[in-house]
């Protein structure tokens, strides 16, 4: 055999073996992407790498509160002020606020702290599947999970999987479990300030606390009530 058809053969198990990996790995995270526009998560990728964390962690105690919450039983105020507080081009985008992404570049160029400019999309995508970092390859794999959650969900199945997923203290994921927990009550009797409040600690769940609101809490809970009506409340989200 000669060597040019040695390179050729070489070159042709390569390309094989390389097309196998590609359609693996597309099986592999299209499938889950499809079901899971049905079927509620049993957990995130946030919730398992946390518990681990916990393991080894001086602070005691911990306990991953999860408790899946359908959109119908919560209150239509949680929906807009997540929105209102997260992404408020959330119905129209495909993924990605391009204006907040070159707003946030801009004035980083200015010597100014890079600050996030995640959609809810990418925080679906990042918290169900992705592990921490800022990696070129862990952004880049969150921005394809989030294209595939775009052309594959609907919004209200997006927003509602957020609401779902979302951590809004120490160990409590979800509305659902955040309004038992702070507010002794069901996610579908919150009331507008209460749905708020919740969407205030959102940033930072584990240094802004909706049990303990502070004056900045009380005072971005404010400011999110104000953008819900300036919205126009839940019918915002109504057509989508």
């Amino acid at each position: 055999m000669s060597v040019k058809t040695k390179i050729k053969k070489i070159y042709g198990s390569f390309t094989s073996l390389l097309r196998k990996i590609v359609v693996i790995a597309l099986i592999a995270t299209i499938v889950p992407v499809i079901l899971l526009r049905w079927i509620p998560p049993v957990t995130s990728a946030v919730m398992v790498r946390k518990s681990i964390a916990s393991l080894w962690s001086e602070k005691k105690g911990y306990k991953t509160r999860y408790k899946w919450t359908p959109m119908e039983k919560i209150s239509p105020h949680a929906g807009i002020a997540v929105v209102a507080a997260e992404d408020q081009m959330f119905p129209e985008h495909f993924g990605f606020d391009l204006e907040s992404i070159s707003d946030a570049m801009e004035k980083h160029s200015k010597g100014k702290r890079l600050r996030g400019a995640s959609t809810i999309s990418q925080q679906v995508a990042k918290n169900l599947f992705l592990w921490s970092g800022r990696s070129f390859i862990r952004k880049g794999i969150e921005a394809y999970f989030t294209l595939l959650i775009e052309a594959l969900w609907p919004k209200q199945r997006i927003l509602e999987v957020y609401m779902n997923i979302a951590e809004f203290g120490r160990g409590i994921f979800g509305v659902g479990a955040a309004s038992e927990a702070f507010f002794k009550k069901s996610p579908s009797k919150l009331r507008p300030s209460e749905a708020a409040l919740l969407a205030a600690v959102l940033p930072n769940p584990l240094r802004l606390h909706a049990g303990r609101p502070t004056g900045y809490v009380y005072s971005r809970r404010d400011w999110i009530l104000g953008q819900m009506e300036q919205l126009g409340g839940a019918a915002y989200l109504s057509k989508y």
